[in-house]
C-alpha cells in the first residue's frame, strides 16, 4: 500500500500560478503510476494528469494541457503537478492517486487509482 498527502494549494489570483506537491510513503513508489485528480464545487471528480512510473510519458486532459504539468522525483517518493495561467474554473480541490496493475493506456487515461490522498484545496479568484 502507499499513502498520500497532499500539500500546495491555495488562493491565487487568475493568471498566477501554483504547484502542488504529493508525498508519498512506502518503499515502492516507483512502481506506480501516480495521477492527479481535481473536484470543483458541486462537480464529481475528474481527471487531471497522469504519469508514469519513470516519468517518460505523462498525459494530460485537455482543459489543462499547455498550462500544467505533472512530473515526479522517485528519489523524494514525491509527484507534483506545476499549474500556471490559472483560471477561476480550475478551483477544486486536488487529489493525488496511486495506481497499480492496469495497462499505461488505462492509468493515462484516469482509470485504475485505489489510493488516494485526502486532498488540497486550489482557489482561483478573478
Amino acid at each position: 500500500q502507499v499513502q498520500l498527502v497532499e500539500s500546495g494549494g491555495g488562493l491565487v489570483q487568475a493568471g498566477g500560478s501554483l504547484r502542488l506537491s504529493c508525498a508519498a510513503s512506502g518503499r515502492t513508489f516507483s512502481r506506480y503510476f501516480m495521477g492527479w485528480f481535481r473536484q470543483p464545487p458541486g462537480k464529481e471528480r475528474e481527471f487531471v494528469a497522469a504519469i508514469n512510473w519513470s516519468g517518460s510519458t505523462t498525459s494530460h486532459t485537455d482543459s489543462v494541457k499547455g498550462r500544467f504539468t505533472i512530473s515526479r522525483d522517485n528519489t523524494k517518493n514525491t509527484v507534483y503537478l506545476q499549474m500556471n495561467s490559472l483560471k477561476p474554473e480550475d478551483t477544486a480541490v486536488y487529489y493525488c492517486a496511486a495506481s497499480q496493475g492496469v495497462s499505461t493506456a488505462q492509468a493515462m487515461g484516469g482509470r485504475g487509482y485505489v489510493y488516494w490522498g485526502r486532498g488540497t484545496q486550489v482557489t482561483v479568484s478573478s
